[in-house]
């Protein structure tokens, strides 16, 4: 069988390197309104997204312009609407109060300070000496006017109409929920949150006027997006000139003008493109993180007798896995990073002969053929599976592995798993996939797993025990407390054998070599140039 799968790879590296397909991963798309080309000077970049060819812009004099691709299309600049401020975070023009580290704590930024009152619903931001990039000074009256508007122009944003907003003075920033709100820190670190100078911004749609060490130059439509060093930046000195963002979809594309030394770098490079970057290291230079789109199976302990659980972690080798896979995915321990402070767990090593042993002890025993049984009835499990994110070449991994310790494994896709084995509880192991992290805080997936109302409740896993800790999550405002239980939770979940992690799927950059500071360690997809971004 290992013979058998390292000739598969083979073929489907080889196939990938011909071919080079494109990602089949979607993000956020909007779809643009308007063609018309708005630019600031009568420089007029573009990108030809078919030859992969670009033009460069008129303006030659910037000692400092990278070059990179961009995979998404989008009408508008407009921080608040849609899912736009992701693109001017991207760009180094929006910032938020928070960001997170590529460690994936929250750290502040335009909020240098906080408290929170006793009773956990008043939250004090003191601001930072920030000004936007026409001089003007970040006041706590500009931010108010800026969530107030993102409520109203944002619909996954509109509960912050049910915070009341009130500045004290130009630096300080008042913020009272209904109740407590402990994931306000990690809400704030949303690039949908950048800031605006609302009063001298007259076209949000093509000119922000934010506080990013760079602004907007021009910007098309579904196409190029040029931006200049904000020579008035405040918080430290710009390394680069500018940037410029080309539009380009598809990988073949972005392969081509990276080889032609078009563009100096992008991000979400696929398996097959990977492998021909890593035959020329002289010239690039591959970054490859943890992202947050988590791969994972659930036992169902209902059906399953506890030591059969125990032996089947035990059993499926993730790390076989993520190398069969070509490195799309790095094998996990937990649903979080482990570099994150609540993605500090730990789980048990493949151990076949124990997962054997434990067969046994739970009255199995092996026939002839090596399978296992009791009372005259073969151990079988059933894998619920639907076929996206790779899960159904993991589905069959996970059947030849449990075949190879004497347990059949019988596969059963699905459309849509929510409405089929999910809703039923019809399975023995169930696969999934979904984002752990959206934005540095574990509330978010804990409550989606481990919850008695969770749609995974009918495998049996959660307890009052669990049920408690996930409420104290929820209330708990101090984020070192919030990791901790976090923690707690999590290991839980592998030390009962109720959940197993596969995998957690890679941000993968390439750069030319001299080229750094683009966010590549940052596992978010939302972060991209800043002032320590360089090219040498």
């Amino acid at each position: 069988m290992k013979k058998f799968l390292s000739l598969l790879l083979a073929m489907c590296l080889v196939m990938g390197l011909c071919a080079c397909q494109a990602s089949t991963d979607p993000g956020p798309v909007s779809t643009p309104t308007d063609d018309k080309q708005t630019t600031t000077d009568n420089t007029t970049p573009a990108a030809d997204p078919d030859a992969g060819n670009v033009t460069q812009p008129t303006d030659t004099t910037q000692a400092k312009v990278l070059r990179m691709a961009e995979s998404f299309a989008y009408a508008s600049l407009d921080v608040h609407k849609d899912y736009y401020g992701w693109y001017t975070s991207i760009y180094g023009v929006s910032e938020t109060l928070f960001k997170v580290a590529d460690n994936l704590s929250i750290q502040p930024l335009l909020a240098k300070e906080y408290s929170v009152s006793d009773d956990g619903k008043t939250w004090t931001f003191r601001l930072a000496d920030a000004k936007f990039s026409n001089g003007n000074a970040l006041t706590a009256d500009m931010v108010v006017k800026n969530f107030q508007r993102l409520a109203e122009v944002n619909e996954r944003f509109a509960y912050l109409g049910d915070f009341t907003f009130a500045a004290d003075g130009d630096k300080t920033l008042t913020i009272t929920t209904p109740e407590i709100y402990p994931t306000m820190l990690s809400d704030l670190t949303a690039p949908e949150t950048g800031i605006m100078d609302l009063d001298a911004t007259t076209d949000p749609d093509n000119a922000p006027v934010c506080t990013g060490p760079f602004t907007v130059k021009s910007f098309e439509p579904e196409g190029t997006v040029e931006v200049v060093k904000n020579a008035s930046y405040w918080n430290g000195d710009v390394k680069l000139d500018g940037a410029i963002f080309y539009y380009m979809q598809d990988d073949d594309t972005k392969l081509n003008a990276m080889q032609a030394g078009d563009i100096d770098g992008y991000t979400s490079v696929t398996a097959a493109a990977k492998q021909i970057y890593s035959m020329d290291a002289d010239r690039y230079t591959l970054t490859e993180i943890p992202a947050t789109r988590l791969q994972f199976y659930v036992l169902n302990k209902s059906r399953l007798d506890d030591k059969v659980c125990e032996a089947i972690n035990l059993t499926i080798d993730n790390k076989a896995m993520a190398e069969f896979l070509g490195g799309t995915v790095s094998a996990a321990v937990g649903p979080f990073a482990s570099t994150a402070p609540y993605g500090k767990v730990s789980k048990p090593a493949p151990d076949t002969a124990k997962a054997k042993a434990l067969l046994e002890e739970a009255g199995y025993t092996a026939g002839a053929d090596g399978m296992y049984q009791k009372n005259g009835k073969p151990l079988s499990v059933n894998i619920g599976y639907y076929e996206a994110r790779s899960l159904d070449t993991i589905a069959v991994l996970m059947q030849e592995q449990l075949k190879n310790i004497g347990v059949d494994a019988v596969l059963t896709a699905e459309e849509d798993p929510d409405a089929t084995y999910i809703a039923t509880g019809d399975y023995d192991i169930a696969l999934y996939c979904m984002i752990a992290d959206k934005s540095g805080d574990p509330y978010y997936c804990i409550d989606a797993l481990f919850r008695k109302d969770s749609k995974w409740a009918l495998a049996g896993f959660p307890s009052d025990e669990t049920e408690k800790l996930i409420d104290e999550l929820r209330y708990e405002t101090d984020v070192n407390k919030r990791a901790d239980l976090a923690n707690q939770i999590v290991q839980r979940s592998i030390d009962e054998n109720a959940f197993g992690y596969v995998g957690l799927f890679n941000k993968t950059t390439v750069m030319t070599k001299g080229v750094s500071g683009i966010s590549e360690n940052c596992p978010f997809d939302f972060y991209g140039v800043n002032a320590e971004t360089d090219i040498k």
